[in-house]
C-alpha cells in the first residue's frame, strides 16, 4: 500500500493501522501526535484506525527541552 507519510511517498505492507505503521516507521512507543488525511487520531484508535491506499499522514513528535 503506498501512503504519503510526512510529505514522501511509502510503501508498506496492507492491512495497516496507525500502531502499525507507527512501529514499521521506527516510532515504537514513542508519544507522537499522528494526523491522517488532515484529522488527528486519537491515541486511543492508533490500534483500530486502518489506513487506505492514498491516505497523506503526518506524524509529529513533541521534543522537550529546558
Amino acid at each position: 500500500m503506498k501512503i504519503m507519510l510526512n510529505g514522501e511517498p511509502r510503501e508498506f505492507d496492507a492491512p495497516l493501522s496507525v500502531q502499525g505503521l507507527l512501529q514499521a516507521a521506527g516510532y515504537g512507543e514513542r508519544r507522537v501526535a499522528v494526523e491522517v488525511n488532515r484529522e488527528i487520531v486519537a491515541r486511543s484508535r492508533h490500534e483500530t484506525h486502518a489506513l487506505r491506499e492514498g491516505d497523506q499522514v503526518e506524524i509529529i513528535q513533541a521534543i522537550g527541552g529546558g
